[in-house]
């Protein structure tokens, strides 16, 4: 029988063990698809600005947070404390829920602006549905902390 590295969900990992327990495996595809989203709003025209100012706002701040979270994480600075269970619970729960408002806001400015050139409409339909990717992802991290937040 093979031993496993895997933690059990009653606790935090750190090191390496964040590459292979749940929920904190979604770490890498946050980072990938909400910096995504970032790229892609970021090279298009930014039009109208305030409505994209946020969805601006939610990828740049999630992609930056879920980086630190991630080295806390890796670095083990949360010693397997409660509070930081309840801490990842919470974050991945907004941010999901910040991802959602930004995907739903971009998808009808992508739809209201068909008018733009078609390459352009192409990069905004590949932001919509990045933003609802990274928003699957952190809602299933969310829901995954919340389990090791009550096991805890």
């Amino acid at each position: 029988m093979a031993a496993t590295t895997a933690q059990p969900m009653g606790s935090l990992p750190s090191g390496l063990g964040i590459c292979t327990t749940a929920p904190d495996i979604f770490y890498l595809p946050e980072l990938v698809f909400g910096g995504l989203v970032w790229i892609l709003v970021a090279s298009t025209h930014v039009e109208p600005p305030n409505p994209l100012g946020w969805v601006m706002f939610v990828s740049v701040f999630c992609f930056v947070m879920t980086f630190l979270w991630m080295i806390i994480f890796a670095a083990g600075g949360h010693r397997s404390s409660p509070g930081w269970a309840t801490a990842d619970f919470a974050y991945h729960g907004l941010a999901a829920f910040f991802y959602l408002s930004a995907g739903v806001i971009l998808a009808y400015i992508t739809f209201k602006n068909k008018s733009g050139t078609l390459k352009t409409y192409q990069i905004d339909i590949a932001a919509v549905v990045f933003a609802f990717v990274a928003t699957l992802l952190y809602f299933i991290h969310a829901i995954l902390s919340s389990i090791r937040w009550k096991i805890f």
